[in-house]
């Protein structure tokens, strides 16, 4: 049997009649770069996310640096993050000449909100707690903190679209909630592609105008702007995709359950959910001893999997001049040499979950 990691292509295969008349459709407008499509789907983030204000962008990434940007961010401030997640979220802080602050993470990889308070020094502007495998952090702890020192929060939601806590949709807390639509994303273009969300009017309007060049109109320019827009075509597939998206977070969910049905335990971790969370599973990563070996077997098995991520970003060669150490943050260190991602997308069958289950089964014993 052979399971890939992800399946664009079945994605695509089940999706081209639809796709095909969008390109077509799309291309006969000769609408490109903005359009109406673009304006649908904002106004469908907003329904789907509960908030009042969608900016549409080129990738999670502007997302977050506008974000960080238009909350005050500068040279010699501080953001409180995580060490563990995707580069983008620390990159952006110092490309802002400001400095990323870590903190370490609980078991089930999101930041640790009884560690953050002692981060937090007068050069401190901002929390960026990271939504990690759509599971979001625990924000009632984090905005207690925020509006005990007066800081602002931005929700790195890259991985969380659809997911909830308490109730409350991802994107929808914090000052900002800042989304990427990567083609691995559960609502992913075709391409790179991001959105940020707010209910702050003067954030929406200064988005708006940056990332159009600071164009206030084709002739008037208020700011020196980026070119960060999305295109009309990959925010018309975001909008069909977003049609489908409750489906594939069921689908996902349904997945979860039956790897937590037939995995054995003894040996494995990966933390349940709770009543207060919704879950979305952009990915799906257990964490085991022999992590390489394990890889290396289910491979010869043909169960294609990933690390989400192998080496801390506070260890990583770019982040030398932060002046972090090994040992800085044990449990992002020792997580790092134990997790891994199993296959859990929505084009899965139930046979081939229990056959991954019973292959990993199967190595312990």
């Amino acid at each position: 049997m052979k399971i890939p990691y992800v399946n664009l292509k079945k994605q695509y295969l089940s999706e081209k009649k639809d796709l095909n008349k969008i390109f077509n459709d799309v291309l006969l407008t000769g609408n490109y770069v903005g359009g109406e499509h673009v304006k649908k789907f904002e106004k469908n983030i907003n329904n789907f996310c509960k908030t009042k204000y969608c900016v549409s962008l080129n990738s999670g990434t502007d997302a977050l640096t506008l974000a960080l940007h238009l909350l005050g961010v500068r040279k010699g401030d501080e953001v409180i993050t995580t060490p563990n997640s995707f580069i983008a979220s620390t990159s952006v802080i110092v490309h802002l000449g400001a400095k990323p602050v870590f903190v370490d993470v609980l078991d089930d990889q999101n930041i640790n909100p009884d560690l953050i308070e002692k981060k937090i020094s007068k050069k401190t502007k901002v929390i960026m707690p990271v939504h990690l495998t759509g599971r979001m952090c625990k924000m009632e702890k984090i905005v207690q903190i925020a509006n005990k020192y007066n800081l602002k929060i931005v929700e790195d939601a890259a991985q969380a679209i659809g997911s909830k806590y308490n109730g409350m949709m991802s994107g929808s807390i914090g000052d900002v909630g800042c989304f990427s639509a990567h083609p691995l994303k559960n609502l992913n273009a075709i391409g790179d592609s991001g959105y940020l969300t707010t209910n702050s009017k003067r954030i929406y309007d200064l988005a708006k105008d940056l990332r159009n060049h600071g164009m206030t109109n084709r002739d008037r320019i208020k700011n020196f702007g980026y070119v960060s827009r999305m295109d009309n075509l990959q925010a018309a597939i975001l909008n069909y995709r977003l049609s489908k998206l409750k489906n594939i977070i069921n689908s996902r969910r349904r997945n979860y359950k039956i790897y937590k049905k037939y995995l054995t335990r003894e040996n494995i971790f990966f933390p349940d959910e709770k009543k207060n969370e919704f879950n979305t599973y952009h990915t799906f990563v257990i964490q085991v001893k022999n992590r390489d070996k394990l890889r290396k077997y289910l491979n010869l098995k043909g169960i294609g999997t990933s690390i989400h991520y192998p080496i801390p970003i506070h260890l990583q060669p770019a982040a030398k001049k932060l002046g972090y150490k090994k040992g800085d943050f044990i449990k992002t260190e020792f997580q790092s040499k134990r997790i891994l991602t199993l296959p859990i997308n929505q084009h899965l069958k139930e046979k081939e979950i229990i056959y991954i289950s019973e292959s990993i089964n199967n190595f312990f014993k």
